[in-house]
């Protein structure tokens, strides 16, 4: 397959690239900045434009047969000011419009769409499998209309949506930033430590959207995270075990709320994140448990 892949230079978006060209397709990176394709996998088509805005891009992508659709701004790369939150949705709603332009107008049948987690909302110990509703939030309605704006691709083309939880890489996301205050002997858990972290190691996101091109059973809502959530003061003695560093110096939520303002949100939310599609469907983590997760990325 010809595949056009939005969020190209991102956490995700590179591994796949190099995943898709090993297993035999044709990958085309849109990306906002030439310079930033150059670690792009070595045969990878880059197109420039902004996946938000009508551009030749557009014609491109109505010659591929297939669009994983990651673009979108980072949510925790600064404080949520009212400037960033629409910075946030328009990166991803307007972003999704315009890819839904192409295949509406006879573009690709497959449209793979990023969404997250936050769809659910902070739901305590309730578990989350796609069939839950969505909760309460600005993460929560930003996911609405994200996934609402994939919805029309749906007439003509198979729609699949990847909530996407945590994703652990050795090199970029959350982790190195959850690893420094371990690393400064003031490693813990955040809050009081009982709100469920959906993750998923960076193998298995790349894995599952994988699956999620190729298996045509794979239609709307799928959960991309691990069959086995952790509690924040799990993932915090996780990391004390793997690093042989202390684990018990909580950030307390006050604390959090105080330095990250409204982001705290993502931070304190608590999700029982569920994969229940993909296990019915037979996809296999590699990575099912935390401990040997952390292990293969930072041992």
């Amino acid at each position: 397959m010809r595949i056009f892949l939005t969020g190209a230079t991102g956490l995700i978006g590179r591994p796949l690239a190099a995943e898709l060209q090993q297993s035999g397709h044709a990958v085309v990176a849109l990306t906002r900045r030439p310079e930033g394709a150059r670690g792009l996998a070595p045969g990878v088509e880059v197109v420039q434009g902004d996946p938000a805005l009508p551009g030749r891009w557009q014609e491109v992508l109505a010659g591929c047969d297939a669009c994983i659709h990651l673009a979108g701004e980072p949510v925790a790369a600064a404080r949520w000011t009212p400037q960033r939150k629409a910075a946030i949705e328009r990166s991803r709603v307007e972003s999704t419009r315009r890819v839904v332009e192409v295949v509406a107008a006879g573009g690709p049948r497959v449209l793979i769409c990023g969404s997250a987690v936050g769809f659910y909302g902070s739901r305590a110990d309730e578990p989350l499998d796609e069939a839950a509703p969505h909760g309460q939030g600005f993460l929560a309605d930003v996911c609405v209309r994200w996934e609402a704006a994939a919805a029309p691709a749906a007439a003509r083309a198979r729609v699949a949506l990847v909530r996407t939880g945590i994703v652990l890489a050795r090199d970029g996301g959350a982790l190195p930033r959850m690893v420094l205050p371990f690393k400064l002997m003031a490693g813990g858990a955040l809050g009081d430590g009982t709100a469920w972290q959906p993750w998923i190691h960076l193998a298995d996101e790349v894995a599952l959207l994988r699956f999620a091109l190729i298996d045509e059973r794979v239609r709307g809502p799928l959960n991309g995270a691990a069959p086995h959530p952790a509690r924040s003061r799990d993932l915090a003695g996780a990391l004390g075990r793997v690093l042989r560093r202390p684990s018990f110096f909580p950030t307390p939520a006050v604390a959090l709320r105080l330095l990250l303002g409204e982001m705290a949100e993502v931070v304190l939310a608590s999700q029982r994140v569920l994969p229940k599609k993909a296990v019915d469907l037979g996809f296999e983590f590699r990575f099912p448990e935390l401990e040997p997760a952390l292990r293969d990325l930072l041992g």
